[in-house]
């Protein structure tokens, strides 16, 4: 039955298969312990698993032609994620409760307060575009870009 709505739907696979198809030789479907597969007059077809998760369907391997147009991806250039740290301090998210009226805890994270910011570098002369977090702000007009940058081990030469 799955089979006659996957030919009605026009499936490759089941297309394959010759059903309704003159020109291929009469498949039999043949049944048991719960699985089913084709067959045609006392030789096995191989099997070729559709689309449809748990629907396999059976073809001969010389009628079918492999399916690119269903098989191939557009690939995508790969794009780094931002992560959520602090480089300079190591502050990341904090996994808390968040409580309702009635006492029921669900889990949140309490993220970093990140920000981009603009820093003078004074030994490189230049403006450094860091991504840090407001303590790491703080520290940095306290002690200095390159005393928390060395505490911290980054190199502000490659930035």
């Amino acid at each position: 039955m799955a089979a006659r709505g996957l030919q009605q739907l026009g499936h490759p696979a089941v297309l394959c298969a010759g059903a309704g198809s003159s020109s291929l030789p009469a498949v039999k479907r043949v049944s048991f312990w719960g699985a089913s597969s084709w067959k045609k007059q006392g030789s096995e077809l191989s099997s070729v698993c559709s689309q449809f998760r748990g629907i396999k369907v059976s073809s001969a391997p010389a009628v079918c032609a492999p399916l690119e147009s269903a098989t191939s991806r557009a690939t995508v250039p790969f794009q780094p994620v931002a992560r959520r740290i602090c480089p300079f301090t190591g502050k990341k998210a904090n996994r808390a409760n968040k409580v309702s009226f009635s006492n029921h805890k669900t889990k949140k994270l309490q993220f970093v307060n990140l920000q981009y910011k603009k820093v003078w570098w004074e030994a490189g002369k230049r403006y450094l575009k860091l991504r840090l977090s407001t303590k790491a702000l703080k520290t940095i007009e306290k002690n200095g870009l390159d005393a928390v940058a060395k505490k911290a081990g980054i190199d502000l030469r490659k930035e």
